[in-house]
């Protein structure tokens, strides 16, 4: 039984619902941030996420840094990149755009490789576009939360690998890492970014990266130093090492109380195998997909290789609105999201099912959700037949909208 106060239960796409345990954490007692207990915790928090991340090698190096997720976007356009270069964003969605303008903020020529609305580049136009320039950076948003696609990361590796060996590989996984494999030894990856409010399971308020030996190197060996002070690898790379190895350092006061936090999330994701926390986010993914479906109901991402395991992005029947939606599961004590990309937002809504509303069997979140989705699209029948939007009631339970 859940000591928080009685709330309707969050199922965005992050921040998503957190454990008790997890947010007792945050009421942790003052702690001096060099002090052997906090130094401890930092160091095993910092190590714990190697094996989120599955990664062994010791040039391989964790950073958890005050800020949001956004904040990773920084710290690669800062270190991995100079004024000039040239980066290969894939796009997605709303995230790859937004990725662009840091880059561009830096000085850094970002070209975008784009798919449609729903779908992922193809790795044939990929290769192309590495044979015809040559790119410091690839990125790739693993799960782009604005339209539920997932990219395909292990596939993308390999070609690069092949076809653009000097080229860093550059994953933002702010949705994916803790419901997504990410397997950042075996697949070749140099960086990976996240944040701590998603399927880690964590208050937001932490960025969390990996980088590579090769990607640290890269950074050592610039022409000219780092664009920012705060997010520079240089600054920061001697104060993981030495937390992770249980000296103090210091650069910045890092959030002890947040830290605590993810301590406690991260001993609860590795409590379990990786295989199996990603299985049972397979699991629920694909039932929340089949029940959306037999509402009549349509993913922005319509191709199941291209549909994340952590959220949904579903349109809406024709005529109706995420503000109309909505409010009918905020009635009903769930809070979905509304549409994020530019161009299709008002047409359709965010589920997220990641973190402990998946994990955990006692908590019936995703149930909860489903019959809220069912019972809100009855209620927007009527909103249907007043604007003349044809519909089918098939049977007492399940709505078919025709789009």
């Amino acid at each position: 039984m859940s000591s928080q106060p009685e709330h309707s239960t969050l199922l965005i796409p992050g921040p998503v619902e957190f454990d008790d345990e997890v947010l007792q954490s945050m009421s942790h007692y003052s702690q001096s941030h060099v002090g052997p207990p906090f130094v401890a915790v930092f160091g095993e928090t910092l190590t714990m996420l190697r094996q989120l991340m599955q990664t062994s090698n010791p040039a391989s190096q964790p950073f958890v840094i005050s800020g949001s997720g956004t904040l990773g976007w920084d710290f690669v356009a800062a270190n991995l990149a100079e004024q000039g270069d040239d980066v290969l964003v894939l796009h997605t969605g709303y995230f790859a755009d937004s990725f662009t303008d840091c880059f561009q903020t830096y000085g850094v020529n970002a070209t975008q490789l784009k798919a449609p609305i729903g779908d992922r580049p193809q790795l044939p136009d990929v290769e192309k576009a590495l044979k015809e320039k040559k790119y410091k950076i690839i990125t790739v948003t693993h799960v782009d939360t604005s339209t539920g696609v997932l990219s395909e990361v292990k596939a993308l590796s390999e070609l690069v690998h092949r076809v653009s060996p000097e080229t860093l590989i550059v994953v933002d996984g702010v949705c994916s890492v803790g419901s997504e494999d990410l397997q950042f030894d075996e697949w070749g990856v140099d960086a990976v970014l996240t944040a701590s409010q998603k399927a880690i399971g964590c208050p937001a308020g932490l960025c969390i990266m990996m980088y590579s030996g090769r990607a640290i190197e890269t950074v050592k060996n610039r022409k000219t130093s780092p664009g920012s002070y705060f997010a520079s690898l240089k600054n920061w790379l001697p104060i993981m090492q030495n937390y992770e190895a249980k000296k103090p350092s210091y650069f910045a006061t890092p959030p002890v109380q947040l830290i605590h936090a993810l301590h406690t999330s991260l001993t609860q994701v590795l409590a379990r195998s990786l295989s199996e926390r990603f299985a049972v986010h397979r699991e629920a993914s694909q039932r929340v997909k089949s029940t959306i479906n037999s509402y009549g109901l349509k993913q922005l991402a319509s191709k199941p290789e291209n549909q994340a395991n952590g959220m949904t992005a579903i349109y809406l029947p024709d005529g109706v609105k995420p503000s109309e939606i909505l409010p009918h599961l905020l009635k009903r004590g769930v809070i979905f999201a509304g549409g994020l990309h530019r161009e299709i937002a008002a047409k359709y809504i965010r589920f997220g099912h990641m973190g402990v509303s998946v994990t955990d069997p006692a908590r019936k979140d995703i149930d909860k959700a489903l019959e809220a989705l069912r019972e809100g699209l009855g209620e927007g029948i009527q909103l249907l037949r007043d604007s003349d939007v044809e519909c089918i009631l098939i049977d007492p339970t399940i709505i078919t909208a025709r789009f």
